[in-house]
């Protein structure tokens, strides 16, 4: 049963359209990082980081929480466990249905 909406699909897809935030993606599944830790990982700039963060926020792939002046950034769990369970919900159906070729 699919419980993520179509909109979401598309949010989750286009945030992860970029390098910059594939790589702080994988960065986060490994700890909550600030944004300063975060542009230790990178060449880009400040404003280019928050950009990215915006994105990643917005499709709801990653949370923020204010601690003192900085932002920390963690992963939505929740989020990503839906877009899995779409993309192997629409990969099972598609086997049942004799679109693909699991046996080969």
């Amino acid at each position: 049963m699919i419980i993520i909406k179509t909109e979401d699909i598309i949010s989750v897809s286009k945030a992860l359209s970029d390098k910059n935030r594939v790589e702080i993606v994988k960065l986060l599944s490994e700890n909550e990082l600030c944004a300063c830790h975060l542009l230790e990982h990178f060449d880009i700039t400040q404003p280019t980081l928050s950009h990215h963060m915006k994105q990643l926020t917005e499709s709801g792939l990653v949370k923020v929480t204010k601690k003192g002046t900085w932002n920390h950034y963690s992963i939505n769990k929740e989020i990503i466990d839906e877009y899995i369970n779409f993309l192997k919900d629409t990969y099972n159906k598609n086997c049942d249905d004799g679109i693909c070729d699991c046996d080969e």
